[in-house]
């Protein structure tokens, strides 16, 4: 059984960078999936943000994409969001999750508050 686990600040000021860690378990993030950041504004559906693959690529909603990077470190089967320069308009409700951008997210985190505020 796949579990993922956010992990971050749950208090962020604007224009700083919000960087939030999914640690993995019940399979390795080498495997043959694609695995997602996605998040979900108050009172707003889910938004896909992006993926990085079994592989290492990277691929980003094109929105976000000048503000946002993923990273993974393999030995702690581990991947990380990165956003850059966020605003009030970041605040969400963030998830880590197996799947691309179809919305095929079968195993998916329990999800962490993410407010940003000064």
């Amino acid at each position: 059984q796949v579990q993922l686990q956010e992990s971050g600040p749950g208090l962020v000021e604007p224009s700083q960078t919000l960087s939030l860690t999914c640690t993995v378990s019940g399979g390795s993030i080498t495997e043959s999936y694609y695995w997602t950041w996605i998040r979900q504004p108050p009172g707003k559906g889910l938004e896909w943000m992006g993926s990085i693959t079994w592989s290492g690529t990277t691929y980003y909603d094109p929105f976000l994409k000048s503000r946002t990077s993923i990273s993974r470190d393999t030995s702690k089967n581990q991947f990380t969001l990165h956003l850059a320069t966020v605003t009030p308009e970041d605040t969400a409700l963030y998830y880590c999750a197996r799947g691309s951008h179809t919305g095929d997210w079968g195993y998916r985190g329990q999800g962490t508050q993410v407010t940003v505020s000064s």
